[in-house]
């Protein structure tokens, strides 16, 4: 590889951490106010011993593993576990679900027969669009559970069942997952500090 090939991926690394700077810095001029309420609400929700539910798919399923490891085990500080399930993560469930029914119904069957009035849904989609999480996002609407959404930067069916929704300015799925990530590592370190603070 010649030093103007090498230059040339350089430029490409240098612009890519630009502009996910960028896209984070835009969001945290919006959404400062709309993580915190999706903290205390969430902080609220445990103290109630209800529990968090987290959805997504593909990048969005591995952030809500990540997600729901964080509050389970920890993530700052010592303390308590906190009750939060990722509905990504059984396979059996999950494939038995698509197979015998559709992919749009595997995390709404599975918030209808763990999910009670009072606990929180966190809907994750880059796109706001996946028949998936919008179907399980209504479902958690219509029977009383509170209602958090992830999305990238078009509103959406997906809005209009969330209680409250973080959007990000981004036409890149990449930079939107790199945000939803952040959002995610903040929303988590609100809630501990919120509780055990």
């Amino acid at each position: 590889m010649d030093s103007g090939d090498r230059d040339s991926l350089v430029a490409r690394v240098e612009a890519a951490f630009r502009e996910s700077i960028s896209v984070k810095e835009k969001v945290m001029e919006t959404a400062g106010e709309t993580i915190v309420r999706m903290a205390e609400l969430t902080a609220e929700v445990f103290r109630g011993r209800k529990r968090l539910f987290i959805f997504g798919n593909g990048g969005s399923a591995a952030d809500s593993q990540h997600l729901a490891a964080e509050f389970v085990n920890r993530f700052r500080l010592e303390r308590a576990p906190l009750p939060a399930l990722a509905l990504t993560v059984d396979s059996s469930v999950l494939t038995s679900i698509a197979n015998d029914y559709h992919f749009d119904e595997v995390f709404e069957k599975q918030l209808k027969a763990f999910g009670h009035a009072g606990d929180a849904a966190l809907g994750l989609s880059t796109s706001g669009r996946s028949p998936n999480v919008v179907r399980a996002l209504k479902w958690a609407r219509e029977n009383g559970l509170h209602t958090l959404g992830l999305a990238g930067e078009a509103v959406t069916e997906m809005d209009a069942y969330c209680d409250l929704v973080v959007h990000v300015p981004s036409p890149e799925t990449a930079r939107v997952q790199e945000v939803h990530l952040t959002v995610e590592h903040i929303f988590c370190q609100l809630v501990e500090a919120i509780l055990f603070s």
